[in-house]
Protein backbone atom coordinates (compact mmCIF):
# COMPACT_ATOMS: atom_id res chain seq x y z
CA UNK A 1 0.00 0.00 0.00
CA UNK A 2 2.00 3.00 -0.82
CA UNK A 3 1.67 5.76 1.92
CA UNK A 4 -0.60 8.62 0.04
CA UNK A 5 -3.23 6.27 0.71
CA UNK A 6 -2.77 5.24 4.05
CA UNK A 7 -6.13 5.85 5.98
CA UNK A 8 -8.22 6.93 3.08
CA UNK A 9 -11.11 5.11 4.67
CA UNK A 10 -11.16 7.10 7.74
CA UNK A 11 -14.28 9.40 8.41
CA UNK A 12 -13.89 13.45 8.03
CA UNK A 13 -12.42 15.18 11.16
CA UNK A 14 -14.94 17.94 12.23
CA UNK A 15 -13.94 20.46 14.34
CA UNK A 16 -10.23 18.57 15.09
CA UNK A 17 -8.53 21.09 12.75
CA UNK A 18 -4.39 21.95 13.65
CA UNK A 19 -4.15 25.13 14.97
CA UNK A 20 -2.85 27.24 12.22
CA UNK A 21 -5.63 25.61 9.57
CA UNK A 22 -8.06 27.84 8.44
CA UNK A 23 -10.92 26.83 6.02
CA UNK A 24 -13.81 28.76 4.97
CA UNK A 25 -16.53 27.71 2.22
CA UNK A 26 -18.32 29.98 -0.92
CA UNK A 27 -15.20 32.07 -1.02
CA UNK A 28 -16.16 32.18 -4.91
CA UNK A 29 -19.47 32.33 -6.50
CA UNK A 30 -19.90 29.72 -8.91
CA UNK A 31 -19.23 32.22 -11.91
CA UNK A 32 -16.39 33.55 -9.81
CA UNK A 33 -15.35 29.53 -10.47
CA UNK A 34 -16.32 29.42 -14.01
CA UNK A 35 -14.03 32.53 -15.06
CA UNK A 36 -11.04 31.15 -13.10
CA UNK A 37 -11.93 27.72 -14.46
CA UNK A 38 -11.81 28.75 -18.26
CA UNK A 39 -9.01 31.02 -17.35
CA UNK A 40 -7.01 28.09 -15.82
CA UNK A 41 -7.71 25.70 -18.55
CA UNK A 42 -5.75 28.24 -21.08
CA UNK A 43 -2.55 28.32 -18.99
CA UNK A 44 0.20 26.41 -20.26
CA UNK A 45 0.23 23.54 -17.44
CA UNK A 46 2.96 20.48 -17.29
CA UNK A 47 3.28 18.00 -15.90
CA UNK A 48 5.26 18.07 -12.13
CA UNK A 49 9.05 16.90 -12.37
CA UNK A 50 9.92 15.57 -8.71
CA UNK A 51 13.75 14.31 -8.47
CA UNK A 52 13.12 12.52 -11.82
CA UNK A 53 9.65 11.75 -11.54
CA UNK A 54 7.34 12.63 -13.54
CA UNK A 55 3.68 13.22 -11.07
CA UNK A 56 0.32 13.18 -12.51
CA UNK A 57 -0.28 16.52 -11.78
CA UNK A 58 0.18 19.38 -14.32
CA UNK A 59 1.29 22.60 -13.11
CA UNK A 60 2.19 26.13 -13.50
CA UNK A 61 3.85 28.71 -11.49
CA UNK A 62 4.77 32.05 -11.20
CA UNK A 63 6.73 34.08 -8.97
CA UNK A 64 9.70 31.06 -8.64
CA UNK A 65 9.30 27.55 -9.76
CA UNK A 66 11.30 24.94 -6.89
CA UNK A 67 13.35 22.87 -9.07
CA UNK A 68 13.68 19.88 -6.85
CA UNK A 69 17.09 18.45 -8.25
CA UNK A 70 18.89 21.11 -7.60
CA UNK A 71 16.49 21.07 -4.41
CA UNK A 72 16.65 25.19 -5.33
CA UNK A 73 13.49 27.73 -6.38
CA UNK A 74 14.57 29.19 -9.70
CA UNK A 75 13.03 31.97 -11.41
CA UNK A 76 9.72 32.27 -13.27
CA UNK A 77 7.62 34.60 -14.44
CA UNK A 78 5.54 36.90 -12.70
CA UNK A 79 1.90 36.66 -12.05
CA UNK A 80 -0.40 37.48 -14.88
CA UNK A 81 -2.27 40.09 -14.59
CA UNK A 82 -5.72 37.82 -14.80
CA UNK A 83 -4.86 36.45 -11.78
CA UNK A 84 -4.71 39.82 -9.75
CA UNK A 85 -8.14 40.26 -8.72
CA UNK A 86 -7.95 36.56 -6.57
CA UNK A 87 -4.17 37.53 -5.40
CA UNK A 88 -5.56 40.88 -3.89
CA UNK A 89 -9.06 39.08 -2.63
CA UNK A 90 -7.14 35.85 -1.57
CA UNK A 91 -4.38 38.60 0.60
CA UNK A 92 -7.57 40.50 1.89
CA UNK A 93 -8.90 37.12 3.45
CA UNK A 94 -5.80 36.55 4.72
CA UNK A 95 -5.39 40.06 6.13
CA UNK A 96 -1.96 40.67 4.42
CA UNK A 97 -0.83 42.94 1.55
CA UNK A 98 -1.28 41.65 -1.98
CA UNK A 99 2.47 42.21 -2.41
CA UNK A 100 3.57 39.75 0.19
CA UNK A 101 1.71 36.68 -1.87
CA UNK A 102 5.30 36.48 -3.94
CA UNK A 103 4.81 32.80 -5.51
CA UNK A 104 1.41 31.47 -7.37
CA UNK A 105 1.00 27.83 -8.42
CA UNK A 106 -2.15 26.78 -10.46
CA UNK A 107 -2.23 22.72 -10.30
CA UNK A 108 -4.39 20.65 -12.54
CA UNK A 109 -5.76 16.98 -10.75
CA UNK A 110 -7.65 14.85 -13.25
CA UNK A 111 -9.78 12.06 -12.08
CA UNK A 112 -7.39 9.52 -9.58
CA UNK A 113 -4.15 12.22 -9.62
CA UNK A 114 -3.03 12.44 -5.87
CA UNK A 115 -0.80 14.95 -4.32
CA UNK A 116 1.70 12.41 -1.72
CA UNK A 117 2.41 13.78 1.88
CA UNK A 118 4.92 16.60 2.01
CA UNK A 119 5.27 20.01 3.58
CA UNK A 120 5.51 23.13 1.28
CA UNK A 121 9.26 23.82 0.15
CA UNK A 122 10.87 26.00 3.01
CA UNK A 123 11.48 29.22 0.65
CA UNK A 124 7.80 29.88 1.38
CA UNK A 125 5.79 30.77 5.01
CA UNK A 126 2.13 30.94 4.63
CA UNK A 127 0.09 28.83 2.57
CA UNK A 128 -3.52 29.87 1.00
CA UNK A 129 -5.07 27.39 -1.68
CA UNK A 130 -8.52 28.18 -3.49
CA UNK A 131 -10.08 24.48 -4.96
CA UNK A 132 -12.29 24.49 -8.08
CA UNK A 133 -14.14 21.80 -10.08
CA UNK A 134 -14.63 19.31 -8.03
CA UNK A 135 -13.90 18.37 -3.84
CA UNK A 136 -11.07 16.45 -2.93
CA UNK A 137 -9.99 15.47 0.52
CA UNK A 138 -7.18 17.63 2.16
CA UNK A 139 -5.37 14.69 4.77
CA UNK A 140 -3.09 16.20 7.23
CA UNK A 141 -0.47 14.18 9.85
CA UNK A 142 1.99 15.53 12.45
CA UNK A 143 5.17 16.10 11.01
CA UNK A 144 7.95 14.12 11.28
CA UNK A 145 5.64 11.18 10.24
CA UNK A 146 6.96 8.69 12.97
CA UNK A 147 5.03 5.55 12.17
CA UNK A 148 1.32 7.75 11.29
CA UNK A 149 -1.02 5.69 13.47
CA UNK A 150 -4.79 5.88 12.20
CA UNK A 151 -5.62 8.38 14.82
CA UNK A 152 -3.36 10.95 13.77
CA UNK A 153 -4.92 11.32 10.66
CA UNK A 154 -7.23 13.91 10.00
CA UNK A 155 -9.17 14.54 7.14
CA UNK A 156 -10.78 17.79 5.47
CA UNK A 157 -13.52 17.55 2.52
CA UNK A 158 -12.66 20.70 0.58
CA UNK A 159 -15.44 22.09 -1.63
CA UNK A 160 -15.11 23.73 -4.87
CA UNK A 161 -15.42 27.60 -4.42
CA UNK A 162 -13.51 26.91 -0.87
CA UNK A 163 -10.46 28.25 0.69
CA UNK A 164 -7.94 27.32 3.24
CA UNK A 165 -4.83 28.98 5.25
CA UNK A 166 -1.73 26.87 6.45
CA UNK A 167 -0.31 29.59 9.00
CA UNK A 168 2.10 28.58 11.89
CA UNK A 169 1.83 24.80 13.42
CA UNK A 170 -0.48 23.63 10.21
CA UNK A 171 2.39 25.02 8.26
CA UNK A 172 5.31 23.98 9.89
CA UNK A 173 4.65 21.26 12.31
CA UNK A 174 2.10 18.74 10.20
CA UNK A 175 2.44 17.27 6.83
CA UNK A 176 -0.53 17.88 3.93
CA UNK A 177 -1.77 15.58 1.07
CA UNK A 178 -4.50 15.02 -0.98
CA UNK A 179 -6.40 11.44 -1.94
CA UNK A 180 -6.88 11.09 -5.30
CA UNK A 181 -9.63 12.93 -6.74
CA UNK A 182 -12.49 11.35 -8.48
CA UNK A 183 -13.45 14.45 -11.03
CA UNK A 184 -11.81 17.21 -12.42
CA UNK A 185 -10.19 19.54 -9.86
CA UNK A 186 -7.98 22.67 -10.20
CA UNK A 187 -6.05 24.53 -7.11
CA UNK A 188 -4.46 27.70 -7.24
CA UNK A 189 -2.58 28.50 -4.03
CA UNK A 190 -0.73 31.73 -2.68
CA UNK A 191 2.53 32.04 -0.77
CA UNK A 192 4.28 33.95 1.33
CA UNK A 193 8.17 34.82 1.63
CA UNK A 194 9.52 33.03 4.69
CA UNK A 195 10.44 35.10 7.61
CA UNK A 196 13.79 35.87 8.36
CA UNK A 197 14.48 33.53 11.48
Amino acid sequence: MQQAALFDDLPPSPGALPDGLRYETAFLSTDEEAALIALVQGLPLQQAQYKGYTARRRVVSYGGSFDDDANALQPAAELIEELQPLRQRVAQWAGVDAVALVHGLIAEYRPGTPLGWHRDVPDFEDVFGVSLGSEAWLRLRPYPPDRPRREDVIKLRVQPRSIYALRGSARWAWQHSVAPVQALRWSITFRTARRAA
